[in-house]
């Protein structure tokens, strides 16, 4: 098996802002493995919250010398499994001639309505945001400063019928939380990811939680769940958190049964990285595979958004 990594990089529409930073591309890693004139292909996004750079992850996938079933031991979950874990799903739907869903046993992938995240701003610029994305039927908002609530309003008021998740990006508090809520669940608000730092959450389980909270910077893999427990109401599942589709789709199944909802979410990548996601969305209760939506430029062979949602890739595209 012969494996390949390089760095592309994608221009965004607009400079996209979160409380950490802000980014005017979208610089990602590409995994090609191939076998027997077979070529397969996954895509990663180093994130450096979890410590990874482009330099960092490319050494771990090209210290890989592996087969796929070596994957889980050779590595953590992470970005760098999540690239090889999806090359060699593709990989083997191509050499199959089959789809991916098809050797996973499950029914062919439908359109699911994802979310559309607004760029932090001013409140003047968000609600300009939200006005013209107001035909969208599910807005996620970057929270995380001082001025939270008039940000909000202003977006509410420039998208009246849209609904609305936010993430706080562990930028607030407990007491922060459970001032804002009340006046979150007033303007519409059904669901706040993160909204205390990872490893410092235990005060979600003693404090009311009336809007739901998800876990994401807390989540990662199926090891990660006895930690959350009586703290969040979701968890948002990532490729490049999990380490690729195999755990995610552990993961799912694991936190629906110890009743958990599930968040399928994506860094900012192309249609590549979202491709195999959109086999982890199927009937969760958010989707926010919005990567592409938010690039001035794609893969050749773009997955398609339209009043239905993000649909499942082509078999050119991936799987």
């Amino acid at each position: 098996m012969k494996i390949e990594v390089t760095q592309d990089i994608f221009r965004l529409a607009q400079v996209f802002t979160i409380s950490r930073g802000s980014r005017t591309q979208a610089e990602v890693l590409t995994v090609a493995v191939e076998e027997d004139s077979v070529r397969g292909a996954g895509e990663c996004v180093p994130y450096a919250r979890y410590g990874e750079t482009l330099q960092s992850v490319t050494a771990q996938i090209e210290g890989f010398s592996g087969r796929w079933s070596d994957l889980p031991l050779a590595m953590p979950a992470g970005a760098a499994r999540n690239a090889l874990d999806c090359a060699f799903w593709d990989h083997a739907a191509k050499a199959a001639g089959k789809r991916v869903w098809d050797l996973l046993g499950l029914p062919a992938p439908l359109p699911e309505i994802t979310a559309y995240t607004l760029s932090l701003d001013t409140p003047e610029a968000m609600q300009q945001q939200a006005a013209r994305n107001a035909h969208r039927p599910l807005l996620k908002i970057k929270l995380g400063t001082p001025d939270d609530m008039v940000r909000l309003e202003a977006v509410r008021r420039g998208a009246p019928d849209a609904r609305i998740i936010v993430d706080a990006n562990e930028g607030w508090t407990a007491e922060v939380y459970a001032d804002l809520a009340p006046h979150l669940i007033r303007l519409g608000v059904q669901m706040v990811e993160q909204p205390l730092p990872a490893g410092q959450d235990d005060m979600l389980a003693e404090i009311a939680r009336p809007l739901p909270v998800c876990a994401d910077e807390s989540c990662h893999d199926r090891a990660s769940l006895p930690a959350l427990r009586g703290k969040y109401d979701l968890v948002n599942i990532k490729l490049d958190k999990t380490g690729g589709l195999t755990e995610a789709l552990a993961l799912k199944q694991q936190a629906l049964a110890e009743g958990y909802g599930v968040m399928v979410g994506c860094m900012v990548g192309s249609s590549l990285a979202m491709a195999p996601a959109t086999i982890l969305a199927q009937g969760v209760a958010f989707t926010d595979l919005d990567g592409p939506l938010l690039l001035a430029e794609d893969r050749n062979v773009p997955l398609e958004y339209d009043e239905k949602g993000v649909h499942p890739p082509a078999a050119a595209l991936w799987g």
